[in-house]
């Protein structure tokens, strides 16, 4: 039986992660996930790929809004309220999509331009944005939050194991950013989640997640290196784009929690990845 044994929310794009016991599943995501974000002079998002260093700076859920911290400097620290203080609109770019946001304060764009060293405002997405997933991919026009392209990506632990076992350092999960992982089944496993549900909310496999560089960053300490993507090209390639985990959407709303089951309501054999040779993982 497949079960949960991690979730996380990013509440600000690229910023290091939280680990929950329970999430609340909304139209768009988990709860607070990717709901604030970066951008730069012209509006466009920023991320690890601009700026490792965005990975220094660690999130923390309070009860009235966010605490965010230097890793290294733990007294370097702000406050960000759930909503935003200023009425200011922008229209802003994530890759090709166009959404509308909201400016968060004076206060977060000077603090996070001192913390980067990079000048940039922080932006909330509303309730009332609503941003389409593809439409290649989407099945009933669902939204998303402001995350890169769907409101969900599930890995097994079973797939972390297998790639740490061909490592001569092994990677903690932090490095693939999902927000659930889940344990029970062979690596790779996650691939072939065509529909499953978990307290009746219903998730569907749409896409297998493809990897960047992020990947090689130390979340840690931001050094770069060749792994994982390294060692994941040689078994989890195909089209030139390498592969791990699974992105999902969902319909229905809820709580879902760390040891939650996956009642799997179908699995698809043909989405497993196919080596050249004819062998799959």
């Amino acid at each position: 039986m497949l079960s949960i044994t991690h979730l996380y929310i990013y509440p600000i794009k690229s910023l290091g992660g939280i680990s929950v016991q329970q999430a609340i599943v909304t139209d768009r995501g988990f709860q607070y996930d990717r709901r604030w974000m970066l951008v730069n002079e012209n509006n466009y998002f920023l991320s690890q790929r601009d700026l490792p260093q965005m990975a220094l700076l660690q999130v923390d859920l309070m009860s009235d809004g966010l605490k965010v911290y230097h890793k290294e400097k733990t007294h370097l620290q702000i406050k960000i309220p759930f909503y935003s203080e200023l009425p200011e609109t922008t229209e802003v770019g994530i890759w090709e999509e166009k959404c509308q946001v909201q400016f968060v304060s004076k206060e977060a764009d000077e603090w996070f331009t001192t913390m980067l060293a990079f000048k940039c405002r922080l932006v909330y997405m509303p309730e009332s944005t609503n941003l389409l997933v593809d439409t290649d991919y989407a099945n009933h026009q669902e939204i998303n939050s402001l995350s890169d392209g769907y409101p969900f990506l599930v890995i097994g632990q079973s797939s972390l194991d297998y790639l740490n076992a061909k490592l001569s350092d092994p990677l903690p999960i932090n490095r693939f950013r999902p927000n659930m992982v889940i344990c029970g089944g062979d690596a790779h496993d996650e691939d072939l989640l065509e529909h499953f549900t978990i307290n009746k909310i219903d998730f569907y496999g749409i896409k297998l997640c493809g990897r960047c560089m992020i990947t090689t960053i130390n979340q840690e300490n931001i050094q770069r290196s060749k792994e994982p993507l390294k060692t994941l090209a040689t078994y989890r390639i195909k089209n030139n784009q390498i592969y791990f985990g699974q992105n999902l959407l969902h319909h229905g709303t809820g709580k879902i929690s760390i040891g939650d089951a996956l009642e799997v309501i179908k699995f698809n054999p043909e989405k497993a990845l196919h080596f050249a040779n004819g062998r799959s993982i």
